[in-house]
């Protein structure tokens, strides 16, 4: 039995760190802060501020212990890092990060070409990192990349998944995230994993994170809407991808998820408006286009004049 939509959808920004880690340009750290601070107040419940990795790894991103330090903290939002290992998990804490994310891909393969490491290693450095951050008020997600498809390796089954949550929880880790870091998630899949995950889980909080990369980003977090899921990450403007998936662009938009659930009556306590406001300034933050879509057309409600060969018909 489908569980239908929840009656609110927590949604959490990932802009300044998925967004605009495959920039072409470095973003000053002056305006990531500002972009920051003007989110905080648009109503999303999480911020994944940046991610404390090695500047030669991920050169926009260099400014992380910047951008930490600098951002105003709002007690509602939440304020994440993602961290690759102990070294960026001490210097996380050490910002005071209310989140730290950790990031592992269920495919061997990728976890090699993203990480250097296997899924053991990770594993093995979550373990550390939890141990590291007991007795503190940070609270660790473990995200599963490829969870719905590897570039490399195709399809991963859905046990294996699951089993990789298992493991994370039982290394201390709080939440779990289910990446479609490739794109290559379809809307039936996506539902039959949430339905698995929540069937053997739970009341432990899952956050989904879509990307667009075939144009299904949006069908997917509906599929998983309708199978009970109240997380998703998005990116403002549809920015993003990861380095090591040939081919997969950016994330789903954030202001195009908030439309979406607004027209559906699902409420996500954000503000529309202020989110559209943000995302018509990235491109000149950018110099280049983004995708999403909204912020081009206008929400659905928005009505334009009658044409004029019509008005003077009348």
């Amino acid at each position: 039995m489908r569980a239908g939509p929840p009656p609110r959808v927590f949604v959490q920004e990932v802009v300044t760190r998925d967004g605009l880690q495959i920039e072409p340009r470095f973003l000053p750290t002056e305006d990531k802060v500002a972009l920051i601070d003007a989110l905080s107040q648009t109503g999303v419940a999480k911020i994944e501020v940046t991610s404390f990795v090695s500047p030669r790894a991920v050169p926009n991103l260099a400014d992380a212990r910047e951008v930490a330090r600098a951002i105003r903290r709002w007690p509602e939002v939440t304020y994440v890092a993602l961290v690759p290992n102990l070294r960026g998990a001490q210097a996380a804490l050490e910002a005071g990060m209310d989140e730290l994310n950790l990031v592992l891909s269920v495919s061997e393969t990728h976890n090699l070409a993203n990480m250097r490491m296997t899924t053991a290693q990770s594993l093995d450095g979550f373990r550390a990192i939890a141990a590291l951050a007991t007795g503190t008020q940070t609270s660790l997600n473990g995200s599963i990349a490829t969870a719905f498809g590897c570039p490399f390796e195709g399809m991963q089954p859905a046990e294996k998944v699951l089993a990789l949550a298992q493991a994370y929880l039982e290394a201390g880790l709080h939440s779990v995230t289910l990446a479609d870091t490739t794109g290559m998630a379809n809307p039936r899949q996506v539902s039959a994993l949430v339905s698995a995950f929540k069937g053997r889980f739970g009341a432990v909080p899952l956050t989904l994170h879509f990307h667009n990369t075939r144009g299904m980003g949006l069908a997917n977090a509906l599929a998983a809407l309708e199978a009970g899921a109240d997380r998703f990450d998005a990116s403002l403007g549809g920015i993003g991808g990861c380095p090591f998936a040939p081919g997969a662009t950016g994330n789903i938009s954030t202001e195009d998820l908030v439309h979406m659930l607004d027209e559906m009556g699902v409420d996500t306590g954000v503000d529309l408006s202020a989110l559209l406001a943000l995302a018509r300034s990235l491109p000149a933050l950018l110099g280049h286009d983004i995708p999403g879509q909204v912020a081009k057309a206008g929400r659905s409600g928005d009505l334009h004049p009658v044409p004029a060969p019509l008005r003077a018909a009348q």
